[in-house]
C-alpha cells in the first residue's frame, strides 16, 4: 500500500525556526478532518494526538485497518460531535504517519534523516499545526482539545496564541515532565539506541528495524498507562493458557503475554526514532521555565475558557499535577472548570469508554457552543 495516496498533507512553506536553532520550510504536515466546516468557520475543534497517536482520530484508520484512536471520544453524538463540530487533527512533526519526522528524505544528503533529524520540542509542533488554521480560513478555534502529551500541546497552543480559541481542554497532562517520568522515557530510549538494529538510527537504510527495543520500549511505557488496581483486576496472577507454572521464561503470567502482545503490534504502526524524538519533546516540555518559572503569566493574554480533566488511578500525571494547572489559571482570574473523573483504568482513562468523562467533555463543548451561539 502506498501510505501517500491514504494521506492529507499541507505543505508549509512558511519558515519555522525550532528551539533546537535549525529553520525548516517546504515540509509537509499530514492531517485529517471530520464534519463540515460551517459558513462562519467558528465551529473548528483542534484535537491534539499523544505520544503514539496520529491524525487519524476516529473511523477506520486507512494505514492501520483499525478503529482510530479517540472513536470513543469523537464522531457523530459522541463528546466531540461531528455533527455539530469540524475536528482538524495533525499528525505531530517527528511523528511517523505522514508529517515531516526522522523516516523523511533529508534534501540536502538525498538521505532519510534517521537521527540527524532535528530534536523538536511541544512549542516546535504547535507552531507547525497553527498553519493549518491559515489553510482551512479558521481565524479563532472553537475550541482545542487533547490528553496526554495532547494536553500539553493544548497548553502550549493556548499561550502562543492566545486569541485563537474559544476554549481550551487539557486532558491528563501536565505543565512539565517530572523527573518520574522523564526516566520511564530515557528507559524506552535507551531499550530502543541499544537494540543492535538500530545502528545509530540508520536502520531504514539497512532495511531492518530495532524491533525488540521498540517492543520494550513499548511494554514498559504501556505499564505507566494502566493502573495497579486495573492490572490486579484483569490480569492477577492468572497463568497464560497452562496449569502450572512452566520453570523457564516463556510467558507463564496472562500480564507477561498481555505486554508482549502490545510490544508486538506496536513495532508494525510506530517508527523507532520517531518515539526518541517524540519522548524528547515530551521530557523537554516545561511551560513555565519558558516565563522565568511562573507559570501563570504562560496564560495571561487568553480569554479561553479551560475545562481541565483529570483521573483519579492516572499516576503518570496524577491529579495534583492537573490541579496546578488550574491554580496557575485561577491566579489570574481565567475562566477555568475542573474535574476528577473517577476510574481504575489509569492514564488510559481518556482513550476508553468512561462514561463520566465521555459525558463531561460533551456537556462542556456544548453548553460553551451554545453560550457562543447567544
Amino acid at each position: 500500500m502506498n501510505i501517500k495516496e491514504n494521506i492529507k498533507t499541507l505543505i508549509i512553506k512558511k519558515p519555522l525556526k525550532l528551539d533546537c536553532g535549525q529553520i525548516i520550510n517546504d515540509y509537509p504536515l499530514a492531517y485529517e478532518t471530520y464534519g463540515t466546516l460551517n459558513e462562519n468557520r467558528d465551529n473548528a475543534i483542534l484535537v491534539c494526538h499523544a505520544l503514539t497517536g496520529d491524525q487519524f482520530v476516529t473511523g477506520l484508520n486507512p494505514i492501520t485497518k483499525k478503529e482510530g484512536w479517540w472513536s470513543y471520544a469523537v464522531g457523530p453524538n459522541k463528546s466531540i460531535d461531528t455533527n455539530k463540530y469540524f475536528v482538524i487533527c495533525a499528525n505531530v512533526i517527528g511523528g511517523c504517519m505522514g508529517s515531516f519526522g526522522p523516516s523523511h528524505v533529508n534534501q540536502k544528503t538525498n538521505k532519510i534523516y534517521g537521527a540527524d533529524f532535528p530534536v523538536i520540542t511541544i512549542n516546535d509542533i504547535v507552531n507547525a499545526q497553527v498553519n493549518l488554521l491559515d489553510h482551512f480560513g479558521i481565524k479563532k478555534l472553537f475550541s482545542v482539545v487533547g490528553g496526554s502529551m495532547g494536553g500539553m500541546q493544548v497548553l502550549q497552543f493556548v499561550s502562543n496564541f492566545p486569541e485563537k480559541t474559544k476554549t481550551a481542554v487539557p486532558i491528563a497532562c501536565t505543565s512539565s515532565h517530572s523527573a518520574q517520568n522523564i526516566a520511564f522515557n530515557e528507559l524506552g530510549r535507551q531499550a530502543i539506541t541499544a537494540d543492535h538494529n538500530w545502528l545509530d538510527g540508520k536502520y531504514s537504510s539497512k532495511n531492518t528495524v530495532p524491533d525488540k527495543g521498540l517492543a520494550v520500549a513499548r511494554m514498559a511505557a504501556h505499564i505507566t498507562y494502566l493502573s495497579k488496581k486495573g492490572l490486579q483486576e484483569k490480569f492477577g496472577r492468572k497463568l497464560q493458557e497452562r496449569d502450572d507454572l512452566k520453570f523457564g521464561f516463556d510467558a507463564d503470567f496472562q500480564i507477561e503475554s498481555y505486554l508482549r502482545y502490545q510490544g508486538s503490534v506496536f513495532v508494525d504502526r510506530f517508527d523507532a526514532n520517531s518515539y526518541l524524538y517524540i519522548t524528547r519533546a515530551m521530557d523537554y516540555f516545561d511551560l513555565a521555565k519558558q516565563f522565568k518559572g511562573n507559570l501563570s503569566d504562560a496564560f495571561i493574554n487568553t480569554k479561553a475558557k479551560f475545562f481541565i480533566i483529570s483521573f483519579t488511578s492516572d499516576w503518570l500525571y496524577p491529579t495534583q499535577e492537573n490541579k496546578d494547572i488550574v491554580i496557575a489559571l485561577n491566579s489570574i482570574g481565567a475562566d477555568v472548570g475542573f474535574i476528577e473523573i473517577k476510574s481504575d483504568k489509569g492514564h488510559d482513562s481518556f482513550l476508553l469508554d468512561v462514561p463520566d468523562f465521555l459525558n463531561a467533555l460533551k456537556n462542556f463543548l456544548d453548553k460553551s457552543y451554545k453560550e457562543n451561539k447567544v
